[in-house]
C-alpha cells in the first residue's frame, strides 16, 4: 500500500502515512479489515469469470484478492507493506488458493501494460495528483474490454468521521466523487457510477455508516 492507500477513522496527518505506519498497523494479530470480501466487489461476480487475469492494487492483508482468486481468477494483489503481503500469502495458503503478491508503491511501480482483465480498486485513495497517475496506470494495465471496479470513500465520509462513523482520508482532496472516477479512467463505457451511503462491517477499522463513490467501467472493446 503506497501513501494513504488504506484508511480508517483513526488514520494519522497524511504525511506520515508510510510503509512504517501500515506495517505496523498490520503487524498486530488478526486482520485490520477482515478476511471477508468487500461486497461491492462481491456484487459483481457476473462480470467476474474463472480464468481471469484480475489486478487487485493496494490489496492490504489480501482479503479481496485472495477471495477472487477462489473464484478461479488469476489474481495479481500488490501492497506497500511487507507485513499486509505476508498476510495476504498466509491467507492465500490457508484458502487453498495462488495469489500471486507483490510489494510495490503504487505512485513508483513498473505497472504492466495491456494484461489484465480487470483491476479492482477498493478504498484505495490517494492525494489529487498521485490518483490521476495510479488510476491512469491501472487503466493501461487492461487488454481491450476489461473492467474496472471501484469502491472509495466520497467527500460525505468527513461528517461521518465527526460523529466516528466508517473511515476513511481525514483531508477532503483525497476523497473522490463520481465524475473524478469518470475523468480518471476516460474513455470507459459506464456501467455503474453511484454515490452511496451504506453500512460499513470491514474489520474493526471500517464499522459503522459511510458514504461512498462506487463505479464500474468497461474498456472499449477495441
Amino acid at each position: 500500500m503506497s501513501v494513504a492507500t488504506r484508511s480508517s477513522a483513526f488514520d494519522p496527518p497524511v504525511d506520515s502515512q508510510d510503509a512504517a505506519f501500515w506495517d505496523e498497523r498490520y503487524r498486530v494479530a488478526g486482520y485490520a479489515y477482515g478476511v471477508a470480501p468487500n461486497s461491492f466487489l462481491v456484487a459483481q461476480s457476473a462480470r467476474l469469470s474463472p480464468g481471469m487475469r484480475v489486478l487487485v492494487p493496494g490489496d492490504g492483508e489480501g482479503r479481496n484478492g485472495v477471495w477472487l482468486a477462489e473464484q478461479g481468477m488469476a489474481v495479481t494483489s500488490v501492497d506497500l507493506s511487507g507485513e499486509g503481503c505476508a498476510k495476504a500469502r498466509s491467507l492465500a495458503r490457508e484458502r487453498g488458493v495462488n495469489l500471486q503478491v507483490i510489494q510495490a508503491d503504487l505512485r513508483t511501480w513498473a505497472w504492466p501494460v495491456g494484461e489484465f482483465d480487470a483491476v479492482a480498486s477498493i478504498f484505495v485513495h490517494f492525494p489529487p495528483h498521485d490518483r490521476t497517475i495510479v488510476h491512469r496506470s491501472a487503466r493501461a494495465a487492461l487488454r481491450p474490454g476489461g473492467w474496472v471496479v471501484v469502491e472509495a470513500f466520497d467527500p460525505r465520509q468527513i461528517e461521518y468521521q465527526k460523529v466516528g462513523h466508517g473511515g476513511g482520508p481525514r483531508d477532503v482532496a483525497m476523497l473522490y466523487d463520481a465524475e473524478t472516477l469518470r475523468a480518471d479512467f476516460a474513455p470507459v463505457e459506464v456501467e455503474v457510477l453511484e454515490h452511496a451511503i451504506r453500512q460499513l462491517a470491514e474489520g474493526r477499522l471500517h464499522d459503522g455508516q459511510g458514504a461512498v463513490v462506487r463505479a464500474v467501467f468497461r474498456l472499449p472493446p477495441h
